[in-house]
Order: structure tokens, then sequence, then C-alpha cells
């Protein structure tokens, strides 16, 4: 019924591994630049919207950029697939660290509100806590190829990880703007706009490690990179679910959120950013215990039984009244919510032949980059005409039905490492 079997020494050892002993070089190269990149990301995300309502944009207009950014990545998402095949994984990687590069350049100078929607829809900016840029389904695609099947939870676990806790250190550089306008005698828009200086600065240090990246040879003689094939019909359905998920966080992504924060409690920056360290910190634990929960009862069922009571916490944060106590509940909800991207990435990488895989990360990454892109206009809408925390409690329903209906649907579809292990048991035999 579960994939939990026993585990000898070796894989218990294995298991508690900082970095999985199969990984390659790639792999290492992958986390250094994503490290980077989440610094980056961190503060961008809290400082995007103090930024724009410092230029005298209202909510509904943060929303509207907010949106932009996301559609953006959304269309470059899309043609993953077609562009490793044509040139690999690490020319479009370096590509994308320019774009990063110019995007931070852009921003430092620019301060009307289409020139910097047009910027945000071409460029990398992350207005989430998550990774929603080109590079994720790149990254993904390459990282199944970099270590055993055995590992690869881990190292998507290890991999999320890395951008969470290095993202939640990220975000208290967004307390810097505040310093250097008290200290320094700046302005805070030109405080906030060296931010976005320092942003491309990370993203030249991302683009000189993937400089390195070396392309990986086919795995079986005459394989290569294809579009769907057999794995279709999996691939859209899942595609399909992840668009519902991502569509409800959408309405309450890192940017959304501290911009509710901003307006139901007259949060500052600094406090947001030393909230939003911890939840990240949070969550980087959860990244830890996920691949172990998911060995026990696996990836589906790790992916629902932690997500629902994270999206019941989220339901009732509106509904408090004091600042103490919505804070509680973000904590609390930040060791759960997150359990399920490492394992989300592992299955899908799992349940498609590895010639799919880009296709596959590209097609499932994009509907969820769609979705959660028109979620923040409908979010800064909503927070525009009342403070009430709508975009929460749409949000956290719409993710619960997700839940139920991807454990409902696909609890049967098992990775080879989980049906191995349901084979080998005592049980399994004993119905042989």
């Amino acid at each position: 019924m579960t994939p939990d079997r026993r585990t000898s020494p070796r894989e218990r050892s294995e298991q508690m591994r900082l970095i999985p002993s199969s990984i390659d070089a790639n792999a290492r190269r992958l986390l250094l630049a994503k490290a980077l990149r989440s610094i980056a990301d961190g503060y961008v995300s809290i400082l995007l919207p103090a930024y724009l309502l410092q230029l005298g944009f209202t909510a509904f207009r943060v929303g509207i950029l907010t949106t932009a950014t996301l559609l953006g990545s959304a269309a470059l998402t899309l043609l993953t697939g077609f562009i490793t095949g044509r040139f690999g994984h690490r020319r479009p990687l370096v590509a994308a660290s320019a774009l990063m590069v110019a995007t931070g350049l852009a921003f430092s100078s620019l301060e009307g509100f289409w020139p910097l929607v047009l910027v945000g829809f071409i460029g990398t900016l992350n207005p989430s806590s998550g990774d929603v840029s080109i590079f994720l389904p790149l990254e993904h695609s390459l990282l199944s190829q970099s270590v055993a099947d055995r590992d690869r939870t881990t190292l998507f676990a290890r991999y999320s990880l890395t951008g969470s806790l290095l993202g939640a250190i990220g975000t208290l550089l967004a307390g810097l703007p505040q310093l250097a306008a008290r200290e320094l005698g700046m302005t805070s828009v030109q405080a906030m706009q060296a931010m976005f200086w320092l942003y491309a600065l990370l993203g030249l240090g991302a683009g000189a490690i993937y400089y390195r990246v070396a392309e990986s040879p086919p795995e079986s003689p005459g394989s290569t990179l294809q579009p769907l094939g057999p794995s279709r019909g999996i691939v859209y359905r899942l595609a399909a679910l992840f668009a519902v998920d991502a569509f409800g966080g959408g309405l309450f992504i890192q940017a959304i959120l501290a911009l509710w924060l901003f307006k139901r409690f007259n949060l500052s920056v600094a406090t947001a950013a030393t909230l939003f360290f911890w939840t990240g910190l949070l969550m980087s634990l959860s990244y830890l215990v996920a691949p172990l929960i998911a060995r026990r009862i696996g990836l589906i069922r790790t992916m629902v039984f932690t997500h629902l009571p994270s999206n019941l916490c989220l339901i009732a944060i509106p509904f408090m009244s004091s600042l103490q106590g919505v804070v509680a509940l973000l904590l609390i909800r930040s060791l759960l919510s997150q359990m399920d991207v490492p394992t989300r990435s592992s299955y899908v990488m799992a349940v498609v032949t590895p010639p799919e895989r880009p296709a596959a990360a590209g097609l499932t990454a994009v509907p969820r980059s769609l979705a959660s892109a028109v979620s923040p206009t409908i979010a800064g809408l909503l927070i525009s005409a009342s403070t009430f925390g709508w975009p929460l409690i749409i949000g956290g329903v719409l993710k619960s039905a997700y839940d139920l209906t991807l454990l409902l649907m696909f609890q049967h579809i098992r990775p080879p490492e989980e049906a191995a292990a349901n084979a080998e048991s005592p049980s399994a035999k004993h119905t042989l």
C-alpha cells in the first residue's frame, strides 16, 4: 500500500548526507548558482512592492507589474523543451543570467510605470519566494540527469533548501535601503535602486558559474531530447492541476503578501524582511524533512498531507485581528507549505521517460507560471478595495481543492523507486 520498506544502514546514512553522493559536478554548480540567485530573489520580492509604492503606484498597479513579470517568465518557460533540445543547457543558462543583469540595471534607472512593466515582462525579476523564472525548468531537467534515481528526491530537496535558506538570508538585505537612507542621506528611492545594481551583480556571478556547466551526453545511444510522447497524458493532467494550485498561490505570492502586510498593518520594510527571514528558515527545515517523509509514505501523499494543513492556516489568517496572530499562523504554515515543492519536481521527472524530461519540466512549469501570473492583478484589485485578506481565503480554498484532487487522480501512479520498493515489500511478495 505504501512505498515504505526497511532501509539498510548504508541507505540511512545516505539519507542524512547534506548532498547525495551520486550527484555530479553539474549539480554542484547549479546549487551554487541557485544560492546566488536566491539571495537576489529574497530581497527583491519584498523591495518590489515597497519600491513601487514609493514611486506612487497603487496596489492595483503593483499587481499589474507583478503579473507582467510572471507572464514574461511563463512565455520563456514554454520554450524550454525546444531550447534545451537545440542549444543544450549551458548556453541558455548563461543567456538567462545576462538577462538577469540587464533586468537589474534597467530597474535601477527607470521610474515610469509602463517602462517598468515592459522590463518586468522581458526580464527575470521574481516577485515570489519560489523560483518562477526560465532558470527553474532548465535547472530541473539538468538536475534530473545529474543524480541516481534513488537520490533524485533528495537532490531536489537540497535544491529547494538552497533556494529557501539563501532566499531567507536575502530577505534581510531588504532592510538595507532604510539603513542607507538614514546613515548616508540617500532618498528611499535611490537606496532601493542601488539594490537593483546588486541584483545585476549577483546575476553576473551566476552566469560565471553556469559558464562552467558541462553538457551531458545522451543517456543511451541514439536518445535525444524530444517533445512529449508516451507520458503526454500524465503530464497534461499534472499541468492542469498545477495550474489550479499556482493560481491560488499567485494570490498571495511573497510580493503580494508583503503588500497586504504593508497595507493592513502598516508594516515597515525592515520588519517585513525579518518576518520573511524566519518564514524562509522554517521552509528550509521543511525541505530537509520532505524526502524522509516521501521515502515512507510516497511522493503524492507527502505533497497532499503536508500541503492541506498549511492551506487551512492560510484561510484563517485574515480572521486574525492582531499582527501577532498573523505572524504565528504564517510561521506554522511555513513549516508545511513547501514540502510539496521538491516532491512535486521529483515526481514529474520520475513519471516521464528521460528524453521527455525537459519538455515535461517546461510544460508543467508554464501553466503554473501563466496561472500564477493572472492572480497578482486580481489580488492587487482586492487589496485596493479591502484589506481584509480575501486573496488569502480564495487562494487557500483553491489550493485545498488541488490537494484533494491530486490525491484522487495520482496516488496509484508511482515513480520507479516506489514501485520497486513496493514490489520488494513482504506484503507484495505474499500477494504474488
